[in-house]
């Protein structure tokens, strides 16, 4: 016997198999990136489109970084490299975002209300968490090119970890204790065409979405983004300074740029610039490049950071004093 309540019914399909002897149930939940933070109208096709590139790009991101993190704890000499320790934690953020991004997909199709919640909870945690670590990584960066000297902090990694993971977890509690009913199925902005709306288990409130996502990350984008200013302006002057000109110094120095944009998250900055004529073509932008987030770090641990430490094993050994 079949219960009508195994299934979220909206956007799902039955088709009676008779050859087989059972009926077999269909969902379609898909949803894209960039509805972690804001929900625009869009068409059916884009709404479409979208949903099956963050599908990719979540899966190839989850798939590399839990390669990274495999590489990482088989890989000798990376235990006393803080910055690598860094890096590693934003993996895990970006792993456990991604992650329940998928399984919600999932989980939206089924009438569970604990199940949402649990997904709801984590999903929301895990974004928060992504963009804590991102802050984390420019506030390092911030001691490695501003402070440079006497920058030793005692149990510094310990601190950065606690920040990392219990900010997060503060502002998810907070929010459970003002609106208990916040975390669960929430319907999104239909589509221009049909209005086919995208569902997911999320945060219902609003206000508390916008605060937590779009205002939490501005204050992270405005301080990575003068650290990434402050990075290119290092790399100008020591490109000035070494007037002889090492070959393919320009070309090294570009791909420093956009591995550091990668790991400071300034890609997620796109949403601000997606309204009006920009809303479609920033949306694909956002989720193109924020659902792949994980694949790019693969690639900058692996062309980078351990290439250079291979070449140059006291390169980065000022970061271990941190």
């Amino acid at each position: 016997m079949l219960e009508e309540t195994e299934f979220y019914q909206d956007g799902c399909t039955t088709q009676w198999r008779r050859d087989e002897g059972r009926v077999v149930c269909s969902c379609d939940h898909l949803t894209y990136f960039a509805v972690l933070m804001v929900s625009p109208s869009i068409s059916e096709s884009d709404q479409e489109m979208l949903s099956y590139i963050t599908l990719i790009g979540c899966s190839l991101s989850l798939f590399f970084l839990v390669v990274t993190i495999f590489l990482y704890t088989t890989r000798r000499g990376t235990g006393t490299d803080i910055s690598l320790k860094v890096h590693i934690n934003l993996a895990v953020a970006l792993i456990l975002l991604n992650l329940h991004f998928l399984i919600s997909q999932q989980v939206t199709a089924l009438s569970s209300s604990g199940s949402c919640i649990y997904v709801a909870v984590l999903l929301h945690y895990s974004l928060l968490a992504t963009f804590t670590w991102t802050a984390i990584e420019g506030f390092h960066l911030y001691l490695l090119l501003v402070r440079v000297f006497n920058i030793y902090v005692r149990r510094y990694l310990l601190k950065l970890s606690l920040v990392g993971w219990g900010f997060p977890a503060v502002i998810v509690i907070v929010i459970a204790i003002i609106d208990k009913d916040t975390y669960r199925r929430v319907t999104l902005h239909p589509s221009k065409t049909n209005g086919t709306a995208v569902e997911m288990c999320y945060l219902s409130n609003d206000v508390m979405k916008l605060v937590t996502t779009v205002g939490l990350f501005g204050l992270v984008f405005v301080f990575n983004l003068g650290m990434l200013a402050v990075t290119v302006r290092r790399l100008l002057s020591l490109h000035t300074e070494q007037m002889s000109g090492e070959k393919g110094r320009a070309r090294r120095d570009t791909c420093t740029v956009l591995g550091i944009t990668c790991l400071l998250g300034i890609t997620w900055g796109i949403i601000f610039f997606s309204f009006g004529q920009l809303t479609t073509p920033g949306l694909y932008l956002f989720c193109v490049l924020n659902s792949l987030q994980g694949f790019f770090i693969f690639l900058w641990f692996c062309v980078f950071k351990w290439k250079a430490e291979d070449s140059q094993p006291g390169s980065d050994a000022h970061s271990t004093k941190t």
